[in-house]
């Protein structure tokens, strides 16, 4: 089978609106939360959240894509729009139908949704519908659009498996690339779910922290005092190449694609196993996958949300599969920071681990003060200040509602 190599990144984020920022911030453990602006919170259990910041989507799509996109679609098309020219691809010298786009959005058009039904209720029930009330609400317009803006005409569609969105598209779009049927292919994930719908369906839940009066602290992964995750929007997209043709036109490679893989947990709609073994299969089928045994790991991104039992389960995952063999690995949870940018995460933690291998260096774990007990001391887990450090491998944990575990090793291309 063919290598696959990262060639392009681009991010959208609570905490930066391009790499470098978003990078910036990450290793200085500057938090993206506060209260939410988008609407007024005063009587939802949740008010804050990690919302964008100075995002002005016209300098990214003319009047009519404006008028047509929802949010998630935006920030899809931004994030692509910078990793396309990072990549240094010229798709006018290509065959269109090389180069794919495999996109992962969780709720897809949200915003929409709830614009349409309240315009709907407000005019007594008369239906009075947008046209583009459809197309901007459906999951799949982002890669859709992606594909249009810049004539890519291969392999092309969206992946939905809630959290876990953004990593099976990521490794749909390894997998295309190394069985040979494209040569590029645009992935990653976006997600707008700042709405009250949304914020207040999660908080139903009692899925969310409330720590209302303390925005920064409330996303505490491992901590004693978590109470919930701590939502996020935005987008991360990365450009997948094959290997040779990445050579073939001297492109900047960050880090090769090792293996990833999917299991489910077939146990519950919203918790995950207790005992975290369908995460823990999964991650050892992707280093399987990848040739590579668990001590070859040195930085683990984990899931971790900020949930009482998430947490837990995901570390139990971690010590079966490396036991006595993590003495080199180093762990962190970017949502601390972040926050949880549901089916776009997966893609800036894709992000966060291919940017690690190529400073050499972990971001923390901010806010994690009093590790949970059921946490074995000796686990790594970075804490407050970034770790440099050599890293060759990488590991990225997303896990989603419905059980479904999506795990990508990447490693420091030989």
């Amino acid at each position: 089978m063919k290598r696959v190599v990262v060639t392009g990144i681009g991010a959208l984020t609570p905490i930066g609106n391009d790499i470098q920022t978003f990078w910036d911030s990450l290793t200085n453990g500057r938090s993206g939360a506060g209260r939410i602006t988008k609407f007024d919170p005063s009587a939802f259990r949740t008010q804050i959240a990690c919302e964008l910041k100075g995002f002005d989507p016209s300098l990214f799509l003319d009047r009519a894509e404006l008028k047509r996109t929802d949010p998630f679609t935006q920030y899809a098309l931004a994030a692509a729009k910078e990793a396309i020219e990072d990549s240094g691809l010229d798709f006018g010298s290509m065959n269109p139908y090389d180069t794919g786009v495999i996109w992962g959005s969780g709720q897809g058009g949200m915003l929409t949704f709830e614009e349409q039904v309240r315009e709907y209720a407000d005019n007594d029930y008369k239906p009075r519908f947008s046209p583009f009330f459809i197309p901007k609400l459906i999951a799949n317009m982002a890669s859709g659009m992606i594909s249009i803006k810049y004539g890519l005409m291969g392999i092309n569609y969206t992946t939905v498996t809630a959290c876990s969105s953004a990593n099976t598209a990521i490794m749909d779009a390894f997998n295309y690339i190394r069985w040979g049927k494209a040569k590029v292919i645009v992935t990653g994930g976006s997600e707008a779910p700042i709405t009250e719908a949304s914020v207040g369906g999660f908080s139903s839940m009692k899925a969310m922290t409330t720590r209302n009066d303390d925005p920064q602290a409330a996303c505490r992964p491992f901590d004693t005092g978590r109470d919930g995750f701590l939502m996020g929007e935005g987008a991360g997209a990365l450009i997948l190449e094959e290997y040779e043709h990445a050579i073939a036109r001297n492109a900047t490679i960050y880090a090769e694609v090792g293996g990833a893989a999917m299991t489910a947990d077939a146990y519950h709609m919203t918790s995950t196993h207790p005992e975290g073994e369908g995460a823990g299969t999964a991650m050892r089928f992707a280093l399987e996958d990848a040739n590579l045994n668990p001590e070859d790991v040195d930085y683990l991104n984990a899931h971790a949300t900020s949930t009482a039992v998430g947490d837990i389960s995901e570390i139990k995952a971690i010590t079966k599969l490396f036991k006595d063999k993590s003495k080199n690995l180093h762990i962190s949870a970017t949502k601390s920071i972040t926050g949880h940018l549901m089916g776009a995460a997966g893609a800036i933690e894709a992000i966060t681990s291919v940017l690690a291998i190529k400073h050499s260096v972990v971001p923390p774990t901010i806010n994690l003060t009093d590790l949970d007990p059921e946490i074995p001391a000796d686990i790594n887990i970075v804490r407050q200040e970034a770790l440099e450090k050599n890293i060759d491998v990488t590991m990225s944990n997303t896990f989603g509602f419905g059980g479904h575990n999506g795990i990508i090793v990447f490693k420091k291309l030989k």
